[in-house]
């Protein structure tokens, strides 16, 4: 089939260590060179894809991430929740998904929550007695939250290639978000019960409870921090601002927090904070470009509609081909990461994702989850790569540590599959 053998073609020049776009662009010029003898319209097909308002919002939440990263404001969440929860055997671990889960609505990155949180709660789950899988895992898994709570660079991404609204993607990721911060929550109080220390076997005495005036002062430091999710995304949900006019406001409501309130900023971080932001969007907007010319060439070669015939003849029904499909982008995320796979697959499938009546926000939901898997699971597993960066452990010891994580996402996928109101019942209440 000709989708299965330009994919094969493309992991050859991945497994060469072609870069992505490069891959793609290559791959494809030299499919239409072999089958058109010619490469038209390759201008007009580039600025044609790139010139979309909606993608100036993606460097924009990425500079959003940057400038709360780097102005220290996810050390006063994790203070608080650890406030709150400090007392309870497994509260680290909760206070962590917590801390994981705040920062996801307002950074938008799995990267950036693993890195920035990992950081603060990684030695304090171990000073009071965490195993160093439980701290691990807690991490890696309460990252991926970062690309499934909204606002989320993914879901941006997915609605520009299938013109789907942005408010509802965000407003869909917010149930199936708090569902897997709930399952990692109630994982932690079940198996990781903190006050003993695995070197030595003896128990570590927790703090005394919180008092109201300590639980005053935690909430007080962070209530700044915690206006940020509430102004970006209800500006999106009650139409005061597009996506993308959210995400500016956004990043300039961040860098003002982080100048002004927090004031743990430096000039010398506002510029690199620009710079990095910069560099990963030029990145992604390379593969937009490179998955652009690769599903141009599919389309010339008549792809698409052998998948939606392929799938029409098998008689796999709904439920079939979804399954289909998550096993699909499981398998393609053991060696992509989340743009590309989001690239590859979407515009190949959107035929049959019309004929069978899926619901594109519920499945860009089911393909976000999915996609929160792909972090976790190696070799590229991305969060793993952080957690290895921050402590120094072997890959092999954080990647068994990931592992009850990705049974649970996999568990959520599940769910969300029978019950797709999960998702789809907040864009309802809101209208969309």
């Amino acid at each position: 089939m000709t989708f299965f053998a330009t994919l094969a073609g493309l992991l050859v020049l991945l497994y060469l260590g072609v870069p992505m776009f490069a891959a793609m662009f290559l791959l494809s010029l030299g499919v239409l060179w072999l089958t058109e003898g010619a490469v038209t319209l390759l201008g007009e097909l580039v600025f044609g894809k790139l010139d979309s308002y909606l993608l100036v919002a993606v460097p924009l939440f990425m500079l959003m991430a940057h400038f709360m990263v780097r102005g220290r404001v996810v050390d006063d969440l994790f203070h608080t929740a650890h406030t709150m929860l400090r007392r309870v055997r497994g509260g680290l671990g909760i206070a962590t998904v917590a801390a994981c889960t705040v920062f996801a609505a307002i950074s938008g990155s799995s990267v950036a929550t693993a890195l920035t949180i990992g950081k603060v709660a990684i030695p304090q789950m171990l000073r009071f007695g965490y195993s160093r899988k439980g701290a691990f895992g807690v991490v890696a898994g309460g990252g991926t939250l970062g690309i499934l709570i909204p606002p989320s660079a993914p879901m941006i991404l997915y609605a520009y290639v299938t013109e789907a609204s942005v408010g509802a993607l965000f407003a869909a990721g917010v149930l199936p978000g708090l569902m897997m911060a709930t399952m990692f929550s109630l994982w932690c109080l079940a198996t990781e019960r903190g006050g003993i220390d695995p070197a030595t076997g003896r128990a570590v005495e927790l703090p005394p409870p919180a008092t109201w005036g300590e639980l005053f002062s935690s909430l007080r430091r962070s209530i700044w921090a915690l206006t940020l999710p509430p102004f970006v995304l209800g500006g999106i949900y009650f139409g005061v601002f597009t996506p993308t006019e959210a995400a500016g406001t956004g990043a300039l409501w961040a860098l003002l927090l982080a100048l002004v309130v927090y004031r743990q900023m430096r000039l010398a971080d506002l510029w690199e904070g620009v710079n990095e932001a910069t560099r990963t969007a030029a990145m992604l907007f390379m593969i937009i470009v490179g998955a652009s010319l690769y599903g141009y060439m599919l389309t010339k070669l008549g792809a698409p509609q052998e998948l939606s015939q392929l799938i029409a003849t098998a008689g796999l029904g709904r439920t079939g081909f979804l399954l289909c499909m998550m096993v699909l982008l499981f398998l393609l995320g053991l060696i992509l990461e989340t743009f590309s796979i989001i690239l590859l697959t979407t515009p190949v499938i959107l035929p049959a994702l019309d004929a069978m009546a899926i619901d594109k926000v519920w499945y860009g939901i089911l393909l976000t989850l999915n996609l929160e898997m792909a972090l976790i699971s190696p070799p590229v597993a991305l969060n793993i790569v952080v957690i290895k960066a921050i402590t120094g452990a072997p890959l092999a010891e954080v990647g068994w540590a990931v592992v009850p994580y990705l049974l649970m996402l996999a568990t959520g996928i599940g769910l969300l599959m029978a019950f797709p109101e999960i998702a789809l019942w907040l864009p309802g209440v809101l209208g969309y």
